[in-house]
């Protein structure tokens, strides 16, 4: 038996007739990149299919579940990290002062097969020094895989500070990957995020575009400091943040792929993108974490739908403090259920052959390539950073995402929507801020928002 085959002129009489006085016009909006959201994508608006998949499986799984592990004590991060391993992730993200030096870091990780379980840095602009002390601790084998996720570009954008200038920086961290480049050919070097413009409220396209040009500054760091560009580009991991907006969350992910495509190409050495999505902190709330539970849940959708390499996905209670081993289970298992029950990896590209998301993958692609094109023409990100000329764009992204929170036309729930009105505290671990480093470099920081934070502080008020 057939079905007709309805026409966009079918749609729109019976869209009609639901809205009754409302115009067809109304169900049209627009994002803070000024794309254009329609209510209706088929064949017939002209959409082209898209395919944006992962490379490869992360050993036999659809991607890899990575956990981050913050602390200061050696014996504590290392409970927590075979902990993680035992329980099912296959890398992990380590942060805090663990990894000052060789010793702790070594001593944190104790027990942990390197050749097996990648490990991954979250070190600021300590990122060349931490990346020495993963050296030692590996204690050379050429088959460990390690992470330094060096990014001095997002260290400085967050800080507005500096104890150098963001080129030294950039150079420092370049000869730090070809240093060890030679020791350790399974390690990738560099983290080119945009979550930084991400976690301070900026749109989409600006978060692929500071992505994009973050990735550019790094691989000519890196060829200036003797590497090809082929192992630079190779070395080199991309950041993201996805949120509880999935579709644009998944959409954003696939639309990275095509944008690295063009750069690798342009560099002379197409390389596959890999991509380290982590959930969004700017979502989360502090009042009542239990509901961050559900916006995780959506960010792990996104990030294995959407097609990412690796991700992250904080414990429900980190906008209080770092996770205790509760929150830190379930960040873990959120991801075993997606991946393991839910079996959201079965399919390549889940997005692929949907007329809303190939068209939404590709108008986000289009916006943060035209946005990276701009940062490039002020002089590429370094420069645009100390002119004051991202800060200000990503500022208008902030207030109008602010807005519509603030006017109710976008609800969060546990905050502005269904708020409990005695909410049970979760326990969390005391959080140790980086202390800011002076001297150097300095521009408008791109500080991070929680968009919670003006909602809870009324409800304390009251």
């Amino acid at each position: 038996m057939t079905f007709p085959t309805p026409s966009p002129a079918d749609w729109k009489a019976l869209a009609e007739k639901a809205l009754k006085d409302r115009p067809l016009e109304s169900l049209l909006h627009l994002d803070a990149d000024q794309l254009l959201v329609r209510p209706l994508y088929a064949a017939a608006t002209g959409v082209e299919p898209l395919f944006a998949p992962r490379p490869t499986e992360a050993e036999g799984r659809p991607w890899d579940l990575r956990t981050l592990v913050e602390g200061d004590d050696p014996s504590t991060v290392n409970a927590a990290v075979l902990a993680d391993l035992e329980g099912g992730a296959a890398s992990v993200v380590l942060k805090g002062a663990v990894l000052q030096d060789s010793a702790p870091l070594t001593a944190a990780l104790d027990g942990v097969a390197l050749e097996l379980a990648a490990v991954a840095l979250d070190a600021g602009l300590a990122g060349p020094e931490a990346a020495n002390a993963l050296a030692v601790a590996a204690k050379g084998s050429p088959r460990a895989r390690l992470m330094f996720h060096m990014d001095p570009v997002s260290a400085c954008a967050e800080a507005g500070a500096a104890p150098r200038s963001i080129e030294e920086h950039l150079t420092l961290a370049a000869n730090t990957a070809a240093r060890h480049a030679g020791a350790y050919p399974e390690a990738s070097f560099f983290l080119a995020s945009g979550r930084v413009v991400h976690e301070a409220g900026g749109s989409i396209g600006q978060e692929l575009a500071f992505a994009a040009a973050n990735a550019v500054a790094l691989v000519r760091a890196a060829v200036d400091a003797g590497m090809t560009a082929e192992q630079a580009l190779r070395g080199t991991v991309l950041g993201l943040a996805v949120d509880q907006e999935y579709f644009d969350s998944l959409a954003k992910v696939r639309a990275l792929r095509l944008i690295w495509r063009s750069l690798s190409r342009a560099f002379g050495a197409e390389t596959p993108a890999i991509i380290e999505a982590r959930s969004s902190r700017r979502m989360l709330s502090a009042r009542d974490p239990w509901p961050n539970l559900l916006r995780l849940t959506a960010a792990g959708f996104a990030g294995a739908v959407g097609g990412a390499d690796a991700v992250v996905l904080d414990g429900f209670s980190r906008a209080s403090g770092r996770p205790d081993a509760f929150a830190r289970r379930q960040a873990r298992n959120t991801q075993l259920v997606l991946m393991e029950e839910a079996h959201l990896g079965r399919v390549d590209d889940p997005g692929a052959g949907s007329w809303f998301l190939d068209q939404r993958t590709r108008d986000l692609a289009e916006a943060g390539w035209a946005e990276f094109r701009k940062i490039e023409a002020e002089g590429g990100v370094v420069e645009a950073l100390r002119g004051h000329v991202i800060q200000p764009r990503v500022a208008r992204a902030r207030q109008a995402l602010e807005a519509v929170l603030a006017n109710g036309a976008v609800q969060m729930v546990g905050v502005t929507k269904f708020v409990d009105a005695d909410p049970r505290p979760a326990p969390v671990e005391p959080d140790r801020p980086d202390a800011p480093q002076t001297g150097g470099d300095a521009c408008e920081p791109l500080t991070p928002i929680r968009l919670a934070a003006p909602f809870e502080a009324k409800e304390a008020g009251q």
